[in-house]
């Protein structure tokens, strides 16, 4: 499956925040988002996840433009894993993962044993299975984290949009996050991800957007795209790149 994004504008009311922005991404691929705040790139999202109307341009799935799906068609292509998510009610790991099977199964509609497989499978892909009845709500960050990238597992969407997957984890948890989005790329999903860490990018992006200013300045492969001269100017502060060994690079900002 791919998803294109064509000479797209958009914005909020008479406001374009986000200006000709176009990109690709095909099954197998890791698009990462990069640029400071206020670059744009929530609103790339909302545009993308059919919650904000395109001015101008047009984003296709497999060359059909979505503008015109259903929420339930779009769901079934798109899923979304948030930054950070607390429910209201202290739902079992497994009643979070199937509340993504609500698109297949309607609103209204309990989930059937097969859903139920689904959501387990979802679980187990991310070696979580062990928290299937745990409450939802007294996981850690790196857990929950997991659990919504398996809820948008269950949901059987071609597409993964991930907003900061790694925001607000340790080390060791943005790493096993970051693992598991190479894994996810590797068995043929698409997956578009913001990250504020351009280490990130390097680890497990095909390619890079680097936004400023609701253009983009540049997409290529990690490489071509996060070179010193773009990313001090995308984040206006200076800082240098460096090789870590093993084909590693690493960027280090500059304090003085």
């Amino acid at each position: 499956m791919n998803l294109s994004v064509e000479h797209i504008t958009a914005g909020y009311g008479s406001k374009p925040v986000i200006f000709d922005i176009s990109l690709a991404l095909a099954s197998g691929e890791v698009l990462c988002l990069l640029g400071a705040n206020g670059s744009g790139k929530t609103t790339l999202f909302k545009a993308i996840l059919g919650l904000l109307k395109p001015s101008e341009g047009r984003i296709c799935i497999d060359g059909e433009d979505i503008s015109q799906w259903s929420r339930q068609q779009l769901a079934k292509t798109l899923g979304y894993v948030p930054q950070a998510h607390t429910p209201p009610f202290a739902f079992r790991v497994l009643d979070v993962v199937l509340m993504a099977r609500s698109v297949h199964t309607g609103v209204f509609s309990s989930p059937g044993k097969q859903d139920i497989v689904i959501a387990e499978k979802a679980l187990e892909r991310l070696s979580i299975s062990r928290l299937a009845g745990e409450l939802y709500t007294e996981l850690s960050g790196g857990e929950r984290q997991l659990v919504l990238i398996a809820r948008a597992l269950a949901q059987q969407a071609h597409v993964l949009v991930l907003d900061e997957p790694t925001s607000n984890l340790d080390f060791g948890n943005q790493m096993r996050v970051l693992r598991h989005v190479k894994e996810l790329a590797q068995s043929g999903l698409g997956l578009l991800m913001t990250t504020h860490f351009p280490d990130f990018a390097f680890r497990c992006a095909t390619q890079v957007a680097l936004m400023k200013q609701g253009r983009i300045l540049a997409l290529d492969r990690p490489e071509v795209t996060l070179t010193q001269a773009s990313l001090e100017d995308a984040y206006e502060t200076p800082l240098r790149i460096a090789e870590a060994g093993l084909g590693m690079r690493v960027v280090v900002p500059r304090l003085n």
